[in-house]
């Protein structure tokens, strides 16, 4: 996870995501609508995974 991610995590959650498939944007997209905390702790989650 760079720096770079973690960053654009924080500032739009989904786009952060977007290489991570289709579902993972959509939750974080969900996540996001229902507040900003949720969305950048659902990227980070997704983003820390590893592949």
């Amino acid at each position: 996870m760079s720096c770079f991610r973690v960053l654009l995590a924080i500032i739009l959650p989904p786009l952060a995501v977007l290489d991570r498939g289709c579902g993972s944007v959509i939750i974080v997209s969900l996540l996001t609508l229902c507040g900003w905390v949720p969305g950048v702790i659902g990227a980070l989650i997704i983003l820390n995974k590893n592949e």
